[in-house]
């Protein structure tokens, strides 16, 4: 049983929303391996842009990438073109994108608690990367479970595990906070609060596999 729900779990009600996207897709015989590469290159853009102190509009990247990760699943229904290696690739390219997103925040040099708490700038830097360590900590556990445990059924393209429900800061709201701070100025305290909650949601996930696997 899980216990609590997040915005992945969630996911099928996004998605929904964007059907007449998808469509545009199919009709325009794009592949969902190519909206993965949209997805990395939107990411790339943003992490750039990030970099750069745009953070407005690496937000507005962030949320090309986000929508081009969520409907490269649609279209791959509509078309019937779920591949074993388009669902490896889609792991990669969001992985990819965590890391590139938050690093390029890490290498704009904005102070993140050093100009608040008289610490030496390389803390600020020091918190970007267990952001990143957070966020991808809190993801490889999922097929770390697949690998040892076998989970294998697939539902439209996704193996359907119990983890997609446990933890209460999965991408998702990495991807919220970062838009949300970067909009409204406030990057550095979405950093913090990444830094913080992934690795505790790691933690959850492991707790919560410890008492099911145990």
């Amino acid at each position: 049983m899980n216990y609590v729900m997040n915005i992945t779990a969630l996911r099928p009600r996004f998605i929904r929303y964007l059907e007449p996207i998808a469509e545009v897709f199919v009709r325009l015989r794009i592949t969902p391996n190519q909206i993965s590469m949209l997805s990395l290159f939107a990411g790339i853009v943003c992490a750039y842009l990030f970099f750069q102190h745009q953070f407005i509009w690496g937000s507005l990247a962030l949320i090309l990438s986000a929508i081009f990760d969520l409907i490269d699943g649609s279209v791959a229904r509509k078309t019937n073109s779920h591949s074993n290696f388009g669902a490896v690739f889609d792991w990669i390219v969001d992985k990819y994108v965590d890391g590139l997103v938050l690093l390029g925040i890490g290498l704009s040099a904005i102070p993140i608690v050093s100009q608040y708490i008289g610490v030496p700038p390389l803390t600020d830097f020091a918190i970007v990367a267990l952001a990143i360590i957070g966020s991808l900590m809190n993801t490889f556990i999922k097929p770390v479970v697949y690998a040892e445990i076998g989970y294998r059924d697939k539902v439209e393209g996704k193996i359907d595990d119990p983890l997609e429900g446990v933890g209460f800061f999965g991408r998702p709201e990495t991807f919220l906070f970062l838009i949300i701070g970067g909009i409204s100025g406030f990057i550095w305290a979405a950093v913090i609060i990444i830094a913080v909650c992934t690795n505790l949601s790691a933690i959850q996930r492991i707790i919560y596999l410890y008492r099911t696997l145990s």
